[in-house]
C-alpha cells in the first residue's frame, strides 16, 4: 500500500500529513502539531492502530487551538479515507471497549462511506494542561466525517 500525502492550507492553518495505513513504508510516526497533548494522543493512536503517519502542523496557536485541532482531524480523516480507497479487503466494522486509568472508553466504527459521529463524554476538568477538553470532540468529529 502506498503512502498517502495530504495538505490543507487555510488562513489559520497549514497541515501536512503523510500516512502509511499498514505501517510498512514509514519507519515511525513523526508528529509535530505544536500542541503537546495532541501530539501525545496522536502518538498513541498511531501506536495502537498500527497506522504510521507524519504530521506537521502550523496554526494560529496564539489565538486559539481550535482551528489547528479541527484541521488536523479533517486532513487525517481525508488521508485515511483515501488510503482505504474502495474498501476492498478490509473489515468494515469494529468495536472495542478499553479500561485505561480512571476511564472506560468504547469506540464503534463502520468504515462505509456514510459518516456519522456520536460522542458522549464528560470530562471532570475543562483543560488537560493547556488543552481544552472540548477540542477532543472537535478532533474526533472532524476525523470521522472526513
Amino acid at each position: 500500500m502506498k503512502i498517502i500525502e495530504k495538505e490543507r492550507k487555510t488562513l489559520e492553518t497549514e497541515i501536512k500529513i503523510r500516512l502509511d495505513l499498514n505501517g510498512k513504508n514509514l519507519e515511525k510516526s513523526i508528529i509535530n502539531t505544536g500542541i503537546g497533548f495532541l501530539d501525545h494522543m496522536l502518538e498513541l493512536f498511531s501506536y495502537h492502530s498500527g497506522i504510521k503517519f507524519e504530521i506537521e502542523a502550523k496554526g494560529d496557536l496564539k489565538v486559539d487551538l481550535h482551528h489547528t485541532v479541527e484541521d488536523i482531524g479533517l486532513t487525517l480523516g481525508e488521508a485515511i479515507d483515501e488510503a482505504l480507497s474502495d474498501r476492498k479487503g478490509i473489515s468494515r466494522y469494529g468495536e472495542s471497549t478499553i479500561p485505561m486509568e480512571e476511564a472506560l472508553s468504547q469506540a464503534v466504527i463502520d468504515l462505509a462511506k456514510r459518516p456519522y459521529f456520536y460522542y458522549e463524554v464528560k470530562f471532570p476538568v475543562e483543560k488537560i494542561g493547556s488543552f481544552d477538553t472540548e477540542l477532543i470532540e472537535e478532533f474526533l468529529k472532524s476525523l470521522a466525517i472526513n
